[in-house]
């Protein structure tokens, strides 16, 4: 059980530094984003452990992932500036 939780959050700390990494431009403060990268891949971990009741890491690590990744997605900001349009345009 703890081998399980600590490489799901070592994970979701990799995945948000990448994600970090790439996109500084695009992503909140740092602290932000490691965090929720750490707690989605907790919570993803939990779910597919509570879900499929499996002692099977793989899965785990693979609910982890999704769940962190969809967690960091819904920090983006948009790329480039956003134009208002008029509403007689």
């Amino acid at each position: 059980m703890l081998l399980e939780t600590l490489s799901s959050a070592i994970l979701g700390l990799a995945l948000a530094w990448a994600a970090y990494h790439r996109l500084p431009h695009r992503l909140p403060a740092r602290a932000l984003v490691l965090a929720t990268g750490v707690a989605g891949a907790l919570f993803g971990a939990f779910v597919m452990n509570t879900a499929l009741d499996a002692g099977n890491l793989l899965t785990l690590l693979l609910g982890a992932v999704i769940v962190s990744v969809a967690s960091l997605s819904l920090l983006l900001r948009p790329a480039g500036r956003l134009r208002r349009r008029s509403a007689t345009a």
